[in-house]
């Protein structure tokens, strides 16, 4: 698993923490993700660290912004991951 720091741009344009998450593999600039929160993100930036090793484990930061309401992959919001995904 890879562990990743979520960060997304508040209104004035700096980054704000939104929380630390893990993947199977490295998400992609453009790849959508879908949050704990229930909703779906659009990944803009992955910024990995060199030369540091964190000691919360994590790997990367991951640059987010929320996808918009109207593409189909937001009609995702409320699925219960563990009932509907989990085997």
């Amino acid at each position: 698993m890879i562990k990743v720091i979520l960060v997304m741009h508040d209104e004035s344009g700096d980054y704000y923490k939104m929380n630390k998450t893990f993947f199977e593999s490295m998400p992609k600039v453009g790849e959508y993700i879908y949050n704990t929160d229930g909703l779906a993100y659009v990944v803009e930036e992955v910024a990995q660290f060199a030369g540091y090793v964190s000691s919360k484990g994590a790997i990367a930061i991951l640059v987010v912004h929320q996808a918009d309401e109207s593409h189909p992959v937001s009609n995702l919001y409320g699925l219960d991951i563990e009932r509907d995904l989990d085997d």
